[in-house]
């Protein structure tokens, strides 16, 4: 959901070539919407139906109809007489007809146009112009890192006559994609960032990749990109923009003179053509950082800005935070913490996540000043006020001068309390004021509200285990591209969500469309529905002292005996429900629990009529589908299941869901999909041999607590087990076996990843602590992050180093960790 200019309906309908349905009723879009579980303005959005490998937006049609939707864009035909109040305009391509209405409305504003495409750096580049460039223009920008096919054509439909500049990122992931974003972003300034591996797997090679990331700027005016890259050079010369490049080589607009870098800081020296010297520092030192601001300087210098203002906006740059994290807050409260930046786009996404992450609890916004200097300020904050209400705000908390200013605006919201700095509002900070609600703290940078987060945070120690919810959720989607049409996904997320958060996970993947949950034990389940989830959960583990807890929160139970399925029956009676849904688990080689085969004929009869309870699935457990020496009991299983299913079908006389797959066997064997499967580890990034492009999900780092020297010979740890070798030094580790990090990975077995490189466990794992040794790896600090797992210690490793299993590591992570949730909304 993107809000932007208004346009009545027939004038949305002229955008795409197409006329409103004689009769019509007149209506304003200043909307546009494309995901249903985002709607906020049902007056006047316009719904894009767009049809992907999984969901189709027209099966939507008619829940957003009853919510008060009435301007629909499909592609497949409509009863509409079904929803007479509704117009619908017929394309042949609902994603096309999006890019065209944004294409079409980016041709109304003649202002300039920064157009950001390039293997890395985009989003940095891009917020740190805003940075920039903020104290001079009123900018429109990407949201986030909104970039691609349909992020786009919703960046650019924010564009306003207030605005006179703009800035956009372009990302493509194979040939033939560029051409459709240009359309829409028609760039007139070009950014190359750089040309490198991220990227790659469209592509043949770098030339190619450059040549289609270029095609972004057959419009532009001047092209900036470092000029010191061959292949920049040579790929920029067909086109007719000015290139305005940097880099060492003299040839170069802007060339660099010098880079010095020292601990916390690089000072820069540049020069432009005719000009004098420049002398920049940024409180940055890494390579990726300084060929930003490289970047971001030469554009400066095109649009004629002062080398004073460059020199002071450089030395002020701040970090780029491209998430929204979500952490556990005192008095049962969830913190959503934003505060890097506040501006208009990145408000409304922060207040569309924190609208997905509530689900019915009471929000609190945290809100400091918008520091826009330009157009009308009154406006700025009556579009605000709109925002809060739209979002159904319980609390604003607004905090600043202007703020305050405005303070008979917000009115409506239910709460409001203003307070005219940072300071002054934690002079007045009570923890009592916040109970069991949500807090999006939403800050400029200047704002300082690092500190309200601070305060508000429960107090755990530094080892934390972080969730990247957005790769979740991507893991969920790129499960769902192996499956067959129709084939539902039923997400576990038993064992507190392998460790990282039932709740949590399970609102992602109920957000994105599961079909199923399934957990171990009713608790679990009863915890889930008290976070707000709705969607079927079916429970694993059935035991009759939690029946009243099944039938009280309407979780399915897993039936896997006559004695279980008898006790359950007596149950539904006793309550006074009929047709109460629970699943069959068939016993086919597992010997765990289960219904023999040879029981379906007596099963059957008892299922056969039965007013009180009623089959939804029928399913069984594979025991080796990972292995492919087992491949043969693995289809042996599946034959088994279809056994007696057949057998249950034919004498209860209904359908039933069918499900046997599990991760792995979801990737290797596509004929045991059936109706439906189960996404277990898979969902957490982890697929075992299998090559698709799961992101990693889970992060466990902790810090350093404490650097020592010893010699040679000297012990470290319990048992005097381990022995220096040499003249060493060894850090301390604020983790140990009650954290989850297992004894085994003692004694030079374990090995963690500190300042880019792997450092061996050594001695024994205590209880708190681990002692690491990095005699060899320079410039480790006592505070500095260590990670334990995630991107560069896959689980697996940590698994493979102890002869375990990715589940063990990875349930094993205590509950004192603190669970840090973050992602893009």
């Amino acid at each position: 959901m993107v809000a932007g200019q208004q346009y009545a309906i027939n004038e949305m309908a002229g955008l795409l070539g197409l006329q409103t349905p004689a009769g019509a009723a007149a209506g304003i879009i200043d909307t546009l919407l494309t995901d249903s579980r985002k709607l906020v303005s049902p007056a006047t959005s316009l719904f894009f139906a767009l049809e992907g490998p999984q969901r189709n937006g027209h099966l939507f049609i008619a829940e957003l109809y009853k919510k008060g939707v009435r301007h629909f864009v499909v592609a497949q035909p409509v009863d509409e007489a079904a929803y007479p109040e509704a117009v619908f305009l017929h394309v042949n391509d609902p994603l096309k007809a999006l890019q065209q209405v944004a294409a079409a409305h980016r041709n109304h504003y003649a202002m300039d146009v920064i157009g950001i495409t390039g293997s890395n750096g985009k989003t940095v580049v891009k917020e740190w112009l805003y940075q920039l460039l903020q104290p001079y223009k009123n900018i429109v920008r990407s949201p986030k890192s909104f970039n691609s096919q349909l992020g786009v054509p919703l960046s650019v439909w924010q564009m306003s006559a207030e605005n006179n500049l703009a800035i956009f990122e372009a990302g493509i992931s194979r040939p033939g994609e560029m051409e459709k974003l240009e359309a829409i972003i028609a760039p007139t300034i070009g950014i190359l960032t750089n040309i490198g591996p991220a990227h790659s797997e469209g592509f043949t090679d770098d030339a190619e990749k450059l040549a289609e990331k270029l095609k972004l700027f057959k419009q532009a005016k001047v092209i900036i990109a470092n000029g010191d890259h061959p292949l920049i050079g040579e790929g920029i010369k067909p086109y007719p923009a000015v290139f305005f490049s940097w880099g060492k080589q003299a040839h170069n607009a802007v060339q660099v003179l010098d880079i010095l870098v020292k601990e916390e800081e690089t000072v820069i020296r540049v020069k432009q053509r005719e000009g004098d010297p420049i002398e920049l520092i940024i409180p940055f030192t890494d390579q990726a950082s300084i060929e930003n601001a490289l970047t971001c300087t030469t554009v400066l210098l095109w649009l004629g800005i002062a080398p004073a203002s460059i020199i002071s906006g450089m030395k002020g740059l701040q970090p780029v935070n491209m998430r929204m994290e979500f952490k556990q807050g005192i008095n049962n409260c969830i913190v959503i913490n934003d505060s890097y930046s506040a501006d208009l786009n990145s408000l409304t996404v922060a207040l569309e996540f924190l609208q997905q992450q509530a689900r019915g609890k009471r929000k609190t916004v945290i809100l400091s000043d918008i520091p826009e200097n330009k157009g009308d300020a009154l406006q700025l904050y009556h579009t605000i006020r709109e925002l809060l209400q739209r979002y159904g705000v319980n609390r604003l908390i607004g905090i600043g001068e202007k703020m305050q200013a405005q303070a008979d605006l917000f009115t409506a919201v239910p709460e409001c309390s203003f307070y005219v700095s940072t300071d002054a509002f934690l002079e007045q900070f009570h923890s009592t004021q916040y109970l069991d609600e949500y807090i999006l703290v939403k800050g400029a940078r200047k704002f300082g509200f690092e500190r309200i987060v601070n305060q508000l945070e429960q107090k755990v120690h530094e080892t934390v285990l972080e969730i990247n919810l957005d790769a979740v959720a991507q893991n969920l989607k790129t499960i769902q591209q192996q499956l067959k049409p129709g084939v539902k996904v039923m997400a576990m997320v038993k064992a507190f969500g392998y460790g990282s958060g039932a709740a949590e996970i399970a609102n992602v993947v109920q957000f994105h469309k599961a079909d199923y949950l399934g957990v171990a034990y009713a608790d679990e389940g009863v915890e889930l529905r008290k976070a707000g989830i709705s969607i079927p959960v079916m429970v694993l583990n059935t035991e009759a002292n939690a029946f009243d807890a099944l039938t009280d929160y309407n979780l399915e139970p897993d039936l896997f005996s006559f004695e279980l399925l008898q006790a359950f029956e007596q149950h539904v009676k006793n309550a006074g429900l009929k047709h109460y849904p629970v699943h069959i688990e068939v016993e086919t080689g597992m010997n765990r629990t289960g219904f023999a085969v040879s029981d379906m004929a007596a099963l059957a009869g008892h299922l056969k009529d039965n007013e009180w309870i009623r089959v939804q699935s029928v399913f069984s457990h594979l025991a080796a589908s990972e292995d492919q020496v087992e491949d043969s009991f693995t289809l042996h299983q599946y034959e088994l299941l279809m056994e007696a299913v057949g057998v249950l079908e034919s004498m209860t006389g209904y359908p039933f869901l069918k499900h046997i797959a599990n991760t792995s066997a979801i990737l290797r064997f596509p004929q045991l999909q059936l109706d439906m499967v189960r996404l277990g580890i898979g969902l957490y990034g982890i697929s075992g041999k299998e090559r698709v492009p799961l992101q990693t999900v889970a992060t466990l780092k902790t810090t350093i607590s404490q650097i020592k020297k010893i010699k040679k010979g000297e012990t470290v740890s319990y048992n005097r087990r381990g022995v220096a070798k040499e003249d060493s030094v060894i850090a301390t580790l604020r983790i140990g076996y009650a954290d989850g990090y297992s004894r085994r990975l003692g004694n030079g077995v374990g090995k963690v990843w500190v300042n880019g490189q792997l450092a061996p466990v050594i001695g024994t794992v205590c209880m708190d602590m681990t002692m690491i040794d990095i005699t060899h790896i320079p410039g480790v600090k006592e505070g500095d992050d260590v990670i334990i797992f995630g991107a560069p210690v896959p689980v697996q490793q940590l698994a493979e180093w102890i002869g375990t299993i990715p589940y063990e590591i990875m349930t094993g992570i205590s509950q004192r960790v603190k669970r840090v949730y973050y992602g893009e909304g």
